[in-house]
């Protein structure tokens, strides 16, 4: 039992990925782009490569008359992914309770 105790600590930031091999995750990439999807792969330089993944696009424009945000959102569904790591931001772990 001890084994599977050490398996599960989180020593070094790279370990909290780790333990989300094969679970949704959350990733923000820069250019305000932001992936939700499985985690099967990644390596040290946090490339990535996520399955089931749902792409989200924000956009925000100025009106050129009223000069309010216009923000819009763009979703696309991807069945499998290849994610570099230099455009990551965050990447978020499923929540464990």
């Amino acid at each position: 039992m001890a084994a599977a105790e050490e398996d599960a600590t989180v020593k070094e930031p790279l370990d909290l990925i780790r333990l989300s091999l094969d679970e949704k995750v959350y990733v923000k990439l820069r250019g305000e782009r932001e992936l939700r999807g499985r985690l099967h792969a990644y390596d040290q330089h946090l490339n990535m490569i996520l399955g089931d993944v749902e792409e989200t696009i924000t956009t925000v424009d100025i009106d050129d008359e009223t000069y309010e945000e216009i923000i819009k959102t763009q979703k696309r569904m991807v069945p499998f992914l290849f994610v570099r790591g230099d455009g990551i931001i965050l990447v978020s772990p499923p929540l464990r309770s």
